[in-house]
């Protein structure tokens, strides 16, 4: 199948064709001024624009099939990854290409000064404004954002009828600016401004607040509740290893890797870290991630609130404490001063998108060196950090901020990762069918104040090649214990605070991994609305794919404990399980999963199934959750023993379950509310006598769980050793249920 990315009438940003002018044609055009946004006036005659042109990249008609080819459970390739090197040289720019553009440039009168990056992915050459406005037969215009920001774009461009298929876009353009600069972060680092706050440090149009995850309340700690009856009040690590049936880790694999990625100057506090892991993952006291600075990225400590520190403090917690011993790496993006998008991000782990064929667009992307005082004055990161395994990644945008070239280019350097083995994750945002700040589009093409208007989709969760996370809760005064262990499912779409983020994109077309699951779901569960509220087409991508839990969770934050909500929370909760499968199969010698959407829609019966609540937004009730996929809580929640087993491709997870089913005989579960998850009661035991393998069985019950331990060692020897241990549940004793640690 070939991957295409789709140009509807319901883009606010589209390339069009136009009438030619000497042989021109349009190639982007901006149907309306971005939310926020006033145009001033005709940019000053004499300043020097720098130009950048994305060239367009060889093989992305394969692109999907490579990807499919190593991602999908039936095929023979599956989990057989590429090399960086690989990735980088199927997708370069064709000579032709490249010569083509630069005779342009030359007949233009730009012959000598135009540079080419290292993978001739990129030309750059810097232009006068009359030079760049003959060039693309475009006028420029400063525009100012209502935080007094100003912005050089255009309202279109055009290009040459022979040019058209060589370029993705050019810069500056038509694409508006995602950062804070100097003149206001300096302004905003001396006070606590919460409101301003949930907009800066981190990819989204500055009026939105993104997928921020939102603080409801503060208090000390004898305000947690410690029984796991009340999951549905707070939600604390244990809660989730529950509800989604995975056990503690106990050691790391040097193989593994998990990363979570902010943007300055959202920064952890230290102190906040060690606050929670005293409560809730002792041993963890200490721990702090392995911190890659990408492009000047800095732990800010000046102010110190919820919007500066809350997504970190929350992403960084329950990661480590769900991975613990397992390190985690923390992917600081961009200054304190000149900001970052996912772009900057991309180009620190991936050499080939900033080398050879992705690339930063300046109007939306920081520019490395930073000219600005107090700015980093080091060299952009190109390729310099190593990508992790898992990536999670709290931050969006709407899809309609954004032009579909930007998007479709930056959505293909993920197809690129998940090509290397790596899963990406994004949250699917938190305001149902709405986008950021429950914005949606409204008849002009104009984002409203959210009570009407076209549903509004979120990027790069609309992408394809990323997995999208939504959020769910449990169900208001349901006992997980009690629903467990009889079977009931205890969660619903989360509607409380928050609304899980979900519906179609209007840019991405419909991958055939999921084809089947969102066909379904039409013709079952057809909701109420027309092509003017969404993209009902049916050939266009749905998101999200999974969910996880995103409601109640209790953090530390300032020295305090606070309750948050968001797919913020979703997101790395979903990381630190796949981080835990990823592990399993590197124990095993296998790789990782890399890009899991494959294998989840094609074994949906490897998740929660989630049929109760919706996604309400732009004045409507939204979706509503249904059996199967939907756009609200996508394929469901995670269950950890059936994905295990899912992607295993072998016999060592059912020798895994049945040694675990037979030790949790030796485990007596008989106060009130204990079980044994599903992984926990299988058949007996066949051991492997001719494994090299070292596997750590666990046998799950509520509040604390029994680890067995099989050890093979040898070919012709083995020898192996099981007892029982209690960890981080508290004391148990018979009638009585342990807290939870």
């Amino acid at each position: 199948m070939r991957f295409f990315t789709l140009f509807t009438a319901a883009s606010t940003v589209a390339a069009v064709i136009a009438t030619p002018i000497d042989n021109y044609s349009i190639h982007e055009k901006r149907d309306r001024v971005p939310h926020g946004w006033s145009k001033q006036r005709l940019l000053d005659r004499n300043a020097v624009l720098p130009m950048r042109i994305a060239l367009a990249q060889e093989n992305l008609d394969k692109a999907y099939e490579h990807l499919m080819d190593v991602s999908h459970p039936e095929s023979s390739k599956f989990g057989k990854h590429w090399t960086p090197k690989q990735v980088a040289e199927a997708f370069a720019p064709s000579t032709e290409t490249v010569d083509a553009v630069k005779q342009w440039l030359s007949a233009s009168g730009f012959d000598g000064r135009v540079r080419q990056s290292q993978g001739l992915g990129w030309l750059e050459f810097d232009a006068t404004v009359p030079e760049a406005e003959s060039l693309l037969k475009t006028k420029y215009h400063v525009y100012e954002h209502e935080t007094g920001q100003p912005h050089v774009a255009c309202d279109e461009y055009s290009l040459p009828s022979h040019i058209k298929k060589h370029v993705d876009f050019i810069t500056p353009s038509v694409h508006f600016d995602a950062k804070i600069r100097e003149r206001r972060m300096n302004d905003l680092l001396k006070r606590d401004v919460p409101d301003i706050a949930k907009s800066i440090g981190k990819p989204s149009t500055i009026a939105g607040s993104g997928s921020l995850p939102k603080l409801t309340q503060k208090f000390n700690k004898d305000k947690i509740i410690k029984q796991l009856q009340n999951c549905s009040e707070q939600i604390v690590p244990n809660c989730l290893r529950a509800l989604y049936e995975f056990p503690p880790n106990t050691r790391a694999n040097a193989k593994n890797s998990y990363g979570i990625v902010e943007y300055t100057p959202q920064a952890y506090l230290p102190g906040d870290l060690d606050l929670f892991f005293a409560n809730f993952t002792p041993k963890a006291v200490g721990t702090r991630p392995i911190f890659d600075s990408i492009d000047g990225g800095v732990l800010q400590t000046t102010n110190q609130s919820f919007g500066f520190n809350g997504e970190s403090d929350l992403d960084l917690e329950y990661a480590i404490a769900l991975v613990y011993p397992q390190p985690v790496t923390l992917y600081q993006v961009g200054d304190l001063v000149q900001g970052a998008s996912f772009n900057n991000f991309l180009d620190g782990i991936d050499g080939s998108y900033c080398k050879s064929g992705g690339g930063d667009d300046p109007s939306q992307d920081g520019v490395y060196p930073d000219p600005a005082p107090n700015g980093y004055k080091g060299p952009e990161n190109c390729g310099g950090f190593t990508a992790t395994k898992v990536i999670s990644t709290s931050y969006g945008y709407n899809e309609a901020d954004l032009t579909p070239a930007y998007e479709a280019r930056q959505c293909n350097e993920y197809m690129k990762l998940g090509l290397m083995g790596v899963s990406i994750l994004y949250s699917s945002g938190d305001y149902g069918v709405g986008g950021n700040g429950g914005q949606c589009i409204a008849a002009n093409g104009t984002f409203n104040d959210g009570k009407s208007g076209r549903f509004n989709p979120s990027f790069p969760a609309s992408c394809p090649y990323v997995t999208a996370v939504g959020a769910t809760q449990v169900i208001p005064g349901t006992n997980i214990v009690k629903a467990l262990a009889t079977g009931t499912e205890p969660e619903q779409a989360c509607e409380t605070v928050i609304y899980s983020g979900g519906g179609f994109s209007n840019n991405f077309a419909l991958p055939s991994y999921q084809a089947k699951a969102v066909n379904n779901w039409f013709e079952k569960f057809p909701p109420p609305y027309g092509s003017d509220r969404f993209n009902n087409s049916r050939v266009v991508r749905g998101f999200p794919d999974i969910s996880a839990n995103g409601a109640n969770y209790v953090i530390g934050i300032d020295g305090m404990f606070g309750l948050v909500f968001g797919t913020s929370a979703s997101s790395p909760t979903l990381g630190s399980i796949l981080t835990l499968i990823n592990q399993a199969r590197f124990d095993i010698g296998k790789g990782s999963i890399g890009f899991i959407n494959p294998t989840l829609y094609a074994n949906p019966s490897a998740l929660n199934d989630i049929t109760i609540g919706g996604n309400q937004g732009c004045g409507t009730p939204g979706f509503s959750s249904a059996p199967g996929w939907d756009p609200v809580t996508g394929l469901g929640t995670p269950n950890f023993p059936k994905l295990l087993k899912t992607v295993e491709h072998g016999n060592e997870l059912r020798r895994i379950q049945e040694a675990a089913a037979r030790e949790s005989g030796k485990y007596k579960c008989d106060w009130p509310g204990c079980f044994a998850p599903p992984f926990a009661r299988s058949a007996d035991l066949n051991l492997h006598k001719n494994s090299h393998l070292s596997i750590k069985l666990f046998v799950y019950g509520i509040g604390g769980y029994s680890a067995a331990y099989a050890t093979y060692s040898g070919r012709h020897t083995y020898q192996q050793e099981v007892h029982n241990t209690l960890k981080e549940g508290g004391n148990i004793s018979h009638g009585q249920a342990p807290e939870l640690g």
